[in-house]
């Protein structure tokens, strides 16, 4: 299954629920990053959040990579502008661990780049439940061990009451859930995509992580997806459940899913 850019597509190639995993694919490099990227959008988003690009002395070269590879003159920020993706920098410390060194994020989910440059990936990730019991040794090894070239990628998506690109939300979840109803949870949720790739940069030997973000309504979605979406949220750990504020959307949801019909079967 190839790695899409809308929504619809990205649920189906993302995970499902139940235990973490890279869920890895290979993307070949003409489908690396989004065609035609909306860069009024994106340009507005950075130039209202100062706070959205952070670069460590130590990725300036890594930074000046990225932008070449890109075909834009200049460093991260400005790569940034030019692509819909975000766009962050990994690099080794001393100790061999990766850290995040830079990024360049107009559309954050959930996290304050301020919060993470300069930790390594177990910190950057500690908000997740399970990460360091189920996923750390296995990304630090791919980390270590990815060759220059191949581009590979995965998606990841969230149940969010805003269609906003920038997603950051500070009040209580009751609050921030309260207008979803059984009447209009159709119109009133959104799945918001992250498709995430990661390639080397071959001069500098950085890893160049990118983030696109797409975000539909329930209403836009296919029964398949929606289904895939219910199905992942009840499967989820309690931890996970309780992080990604699904008590107070879950049954709402499911009973959205059960009054779009069946479950398709696999074909």
């Amino acid at each position: 299954m190839t790695l899409g850019f809308t929504v619809e597509a990205l649920v189906g190639a993302g995970r499902g629920g139940g235990a973490l995993a890279m869920g890895l694919r290979r993307v070949p490099e003409a489908a690396w990053l989004r065609p035609h990227p909306d860069r009024a959008t994106r340009a507005a988003a950075f130039d209202a959040h100062a706070d959205a690009v952070r670069l460590l002395p130590e990725a300036d070269a890594a930074g000046a990579e990225t932008a070449a590879m890109l075909g834009v003159e200049g460093g991260l920020a400005k790569a940034a502008r030019a692509r819909w993706e975000d766009l962050c920098l990994l690099q080794p410390a001393a100790d061999g661990q990766y850290r995040l060194t830079a990024g360049a994020v107009a559309f954050p989910t959930d996290w304050r780049l301020a919060d993470k440059v300069g930790l390594p990936l177990t910190a950057v990730h500690a908000p997740i439940h399970g990460y360091a019991e189920q996923l750390a040794d296995g990304v630090d090894h791919f980390f270590r061990t990815l060759p220059a070239g191949p581009v590979f990628g995965r998606a990841n998506w969230f149940v969010v009451p805003t269609d906003a690109w920038r997603y950051l939300p500070t009040d209580d979840p009751a609050a921030r859930f309260a207008h979803v109803t059984t009447a209009n949870v159709g119109e009133t949720l959104f799945v918001r995509c992250e498709r995430q790739t990661i390639r080397r940069l071959p001069q500098t030997g950085a890893l160049l992580f990118t983030i696109g973000i797409a975000v539909a309504p329930l209403d836009a979605l296919s029964k398949a997806a929606v289904h895939k979406v219910a199905a992942g949220i009840a499967a989820q750990s309690a931890g996970e459940h309780e992080r990604r504020a699904a008590p107070f959307y879950a049954a709402a949801l499911a009973g959205y899913a059960a009054g779009r019909g069946e479950e398709p079967s696999p074909s």
